[in-house]
Formats: structure tokens, C-alpha cells, sequence
């Protein structure tokens, strides 16, 4: 029956339900849950959600239980091994304590690439995405 499904539609997904899932969004943050629905559009519905962040050797998770995730907004979708995940080298705290270490590093990102923007622009002519002559 799984060879009927074609990969490249949201059919492909039908093996995932029920199945714990790692979804990355267009505006970078990482969600871990079960996958429980989802449509044509690929809008996802996760169970248990905890939304998971990193700094250096540590991560923290924060709770959000039932997501709902528009489609257009999925980067990346994978399921978890679940054997692997207790093996992972990192050491978790509290979500309050690492929240403004991984803030500082969005920031810092956001300088970086905004510097780079600002070079490449002088430089080459390139115009920043979204920026003035982007439109096609």
C-alpha cells in the first residue's frame, strides 16, 4: 500500500501519525511531539509539544502541549528515534535559565547576517532579501 502513496504529497506523512516528530519552523524554533493529524496543506497538529532550545552543551525545553502548525511554516520534518534520544550528550536545564543565552545568540546572528547584508550590498551591489529591487 506505502508504494500507492506518492512522496512528494502530504500522503507521505500518513506513516508518521502517531509517531514522535521533530519539526524546525521558518522562524527557527524546534518542536518536539506526536504527530496526531494533519491535511493536504501539510498544517501539522502535534500532541505533547515541548519546544526546545540549545546553547553550547546544554538545552532546555518549554511546554506548549497541543501545536498547531500551519503548513508554509514547516522547514524541516522528522521523526525521533526513540533509542537515540536518551542518548544525546547534552545536559538539560531550566528553560528561564537558558532563554536569554540563546536570545543573545539570535541577536548576535541577526547582527552578523544584517553586517554581511550591509558588505555585499556596498560591495557587489546585492540587495538585502525582501529589500528594495528584490520584488520579481
Amino acid at each position: 500500500m506505502d508504494s500507492l502513496i506518492p512522496f512528494t504529497t502530504s500522503g507521505a506523512l500518513m506513516d508518521c501519525v502517531d509517531r514522535k516528530m521533530l519539526v524546525i519552523l521558518r522562524d527557527g524554533r524546534k518542536l518536539h511531539g506526536v504527530l496526531r493529524s494533519y491535511d493536504q496543506f501539510a498544517n501539522l497538529v502535534l500532541e505533547d509539544t515541548v519546544e526546545r532550545i540549545h546553547h553550547g552543551d546544554t538545552f532546555a525545553e518549554n511546554w506548549h502541549g497541543l501545536f498547531l502548525i500551519r503548513g508554509e511554516n514547516v522547514v524541516l520534518l522528522g521523526e525521533i528515534d526513540l533509542d537515540k534520544e536518551d542518548d544525546i550528550p547534552l545536559r538539560q536545564v531550566d528553560y528561564r535559565v537558558l532563554e536569554p543565552y540563546v536570545k543573545n545568540d539570535i541577536e548576535l546572528k541577526k547582527q552578523h547576517e544584517e553586517a554581511k547584508a550591509k558588505f555585499l550590498y556596498d560591495t557587489k551591489g546585492f540587495s538585502k532579501e525582501g529589500g528594495e529591487g528584490d520584488g520579481y
